[in-house]
């Protein structure tokens, strides 16, 4: 599954960032807008939709499923571009970068595992250490190496362009943010509030359905405050949905507390994205929109990693923090499986008798406390 999975990421990885140059290099500067906001909107939402079949197929059918469906998808897919995508290729082609290509890789794995691990064993313990140490240099390799190849695997000297620049910064830490918050939702729709899988993902809906709608709007409010001010207001947006999340969400508020926040962060990401996205793409020319485009993916890509990585850690580290004190008196067998994590406490629960309720109790308490 790992190798299956490996071969997938690697296909997507080819894919991604044709359909967007393809776009931009398609349609004049004019019309340009419009047709990135209708790709953000596309690609956002349709990363949700997949999740809510993903869902739907494990309650009515098998995980297999998931994998199966893609198949029937696919096939539609490349009847449908072998016949309407235009078909372009660079005139010149260069080497693969296998160093930087190896060097990235490294420094993102060790960089990730860092930031998962760091906040539940120290940022002091040996083995953190010693991975930050392995991210760090693999990092200045890669600088130094793409600085003087001549085919390097991302040209670092376009960062330069302060809207390339600032449009991956701020897709960086959208995408970021959002993954982060998916992987703590999902566990406090399905654990907390005891909703299945399927319904925890219509939850998540009015998030996707607001980013949808902003992305086509934000072209528009671009064009009337500007590109950059469009780009913070979005972020202000999307900043002001985390902390409505972090203000209001509890154990017993149910999902009319969390509703608002993801409202904020879906509304605030539409506005956002499309000029982040357009900022990056018409920074290069259009013989560079490819280059563009996979800048484009690495960024939304890699802020979804580190994000969940880094939120996940600390979800971990604060869970297990807040669990201590809440499980005085119960035996250390079923405090012990408690700790890691907020369903096996739920499951260990149920074998603790007198103690589950309290167990419960406190594993809820301190996911949202966490």
């Amino acid at each position: 599954m790992l190798a299956a999975r490996v071969f997938s990421g690697v296909g997507a990885a080819m894919i991604m960032p044709v359909t967007l140059s393809v776009i931009t290099a398609s349609f004049p500067d004019e019309q340009r807008s419009t047709a990135i906001g209708t790709w953000t909107a596309v690609a956002g939402g349709g990363g949700m939709i997949g999740m809510y079949l993903s869902a739907l197929l494990v309650d009515v059918a098998s995980w297999r499923w998931l994998f199966a469906l893609p198949i029937v998808l696919v096939i539609v897919a490349l009847t449908v571009g072998a016949r309407a995508v235009p078909d372009s290729r660079a005139e010149v082609i260069g080497r693969f970068d296998v160093v930087g290509a190896l060097t990235s890789i490294v420094a993102v794995v060790a960089a990730t595992y860092a930031l998962h691990e760091a906040p539940t064993l120290g940022w002091s313990d040996p083995i953190i250490v010693i991975v930050l140490v392995v991210a760090v240099v693999a990092a200045v390799v890669f600088i130094a190496w793409e600085l003087r190849t001549r085919a390097p695997l991302l040209n670092l000297r376009h960062f330069r362009t302060r809207g390339l620049s600032s449009g991956s910064a701020l897709l960086l830490v959208l995408f970021g943010v959002q993954g982060g918050v998916a992987l703590v939702l999902y566990p406090y729709f399905q654990v907390v509030l005891g909703w299945s899988g399927l319904l925890s993902t219509v939850a998540l809906m009015p998030m996707a359905l607001l980013m949808m709608a902003a992305s086509g709007i934000a072209p528009k409010l671009a064009d009337r405050i500007g590109r950059r001010a469009a780009m913070v207001t979005g972020l202000a947006v999307a900043t002001a949905g985390l902390a409505l999340l972090a203000a209001l969400v509890s154990v017993d508020g149910g999902y009319v507390r969390v509703l608002p926040g993801l409202a904020a962060m879906g509304l605030g990401a539409g506005l956002a994205m499309t000029p982040s996205t357009e900022s990056i793409t018409s920074a290069l020319p259009r013989d560079e929109q490819g280059v563009a485009s996979a800048l484009n993916d690495l960024t939304r890509e890699l802020g979804s990693v580190l994000g969940i990585a880094l939120l996940g850690g600390l979800l971990a580290a604060g869970y297990q923090h807040a669990m201590s004190p809440r499980l005085a008196g119960v035996p250390a067998q079923f405090a012990d499986v408690a700790r890691e994590g907020v369903a096996n406490a739920d499951a260990v629960a149920g074998t603790a008798g007198r103690h589950g309720a309290q167990i419960v109790a406190a594993a809820h308490e301190s996911f949202v406390a966490g």
